[in-house]
């Protein structure tokens, strides 16, 4: 019997500048940077991480900053919007911090039982921070001056822009996910429990276009596989239904991909072994770290990389809007 698949473990997008990266995810939204590592593939650049305190899978977004990438075009195959689970009763705050903060945000409304806002990050890729009853509780960075009640708790899902639903419906039953609700040209599915990242939204339009790929756009959204075991069941199982890769040594966690029937790049990473693998959790995200088979090349690949500087709040500044 294969160990169900929870939610979300992370969301991969790409980025141009690295500062105004780092600074909008940590003192905009109150993030923890968890990692500053490199592009496996392009080692000349970083890949940032950021979450709650402890880099719990479910809080994760990354991104490959390329500073020469142009800005992405969202269309169809592609994830719209990532957001962000916060309490019913912290929507008002985050309004109000945000545009205290000079930042763009828009109250859409109730969507389901959810009150929704969006705003945008500097590369305009869309954010959404909604409010609901099951929030949960918060791992709240220890950096960040975003009080602990208001923190972001992690993911609370992903909007997939498809032309149709039913192929990429199945494959997401497959997964576990099954239709909850539908509004209009939105459907919801959702993993049973309350995880954090337990919910996919299709936003349906059969005369869409493509998107392009650049900077504001996610790349992949990765699952959670609560280990390797895990992992190889579910590859087995997936197998019968799309193409998916060998396993892929990640550092932090092993990783398949296959890609949806509507376009967008899954992932299934594991669980384990974390964040913590290679530096205490007082200190995440403030060396550089890489995996040992660049390490030879550390002082060149430093060279390459832009350099960057972490801004830390202490919890004396802690906001009580």
């Amino acid at each position: 019997m294969k160990t169900p698949i929870p939610g979300l473990h992370h969301v991969t997008a790409i980025a141009s500048d690295p500062q105004k990266n780092l600074d909008f995810y940590t003192q905009i939204l109150g993030l923890r940077f968890v990692k500053k590592t490199i592009n496996f593939d392009d080692p000349g650049t970083y890949h940032f991480y950021f979450g709650d305190d402890e880099g719990t899978p479910g809080t994760i977004l990354t991104f490959f900053p390329w500073p020469r990438a142009m800005r992405g075009l969202a269309g169809v195959g592609e994830v719209t919007h990532t957001a962000f689970s916060v309490p019913l009763t912290s929507i008002d705050y985050w309004e109000q911090r945000l545009t205290n903060l000079g930042i763009l945000v828009e109250r859409t409304g109730k969507r389901f039982d959810e009150a929704v806002l969006t705003l945008a990050d500097p590369d305009g890729m869309k954010i959404e921070i909604v409010g609901h009853s099951d929030a949960g509780a918060a791992k709240a960075p220890r950096f960040a001056d975003v009080p602990s009640e208001h923190a972001i708790r992690g993911f609370f899902g992903v909007t997939l822009y498809e032309v149709s639903a039913d192929k990429t419906a199945a494959l997401l039953n497959v997964m576990g996910f099954n239709k909850v609700a539908e509004e209009g040209n939105r459907q919801r599915f959702s993993a049973e429990g309350h995880a954090l990242g337990n919910h996919i939204d299709l936003v349906i339009d059969a005369n869409a276009s493509y998107g392009r790929s650049g900077a504001g756009s996610v790349h992949h959204i990765a699952f959670r596989a609560s280990d390797e075991a895990a992992q190889r069941a579910w590859r087995e199982e997936l197998a019968k239904h799309v193409d998916v890769t060998q396993v892929l040594d990640r550092t932090y966690f092993t990783s398949i991909y296959f890609r949806e029937p509507g376009g967008v790049l899954f992932e299934l990473a594991t669980d384990p072994p974390g964040f913590a693998l290679d530096e205490p959790l007082e200190s995440l995200g403030e060396a550089l770290r890489i995996p040992e088979w660049y390490e030879p090349k550390r002082d060149l690949i430093e060279k390459r990389l832009i350099p960057i500087t972490l801004h830390k709040s202490t919890p004396e500044a802690k906001e009580t809007v």
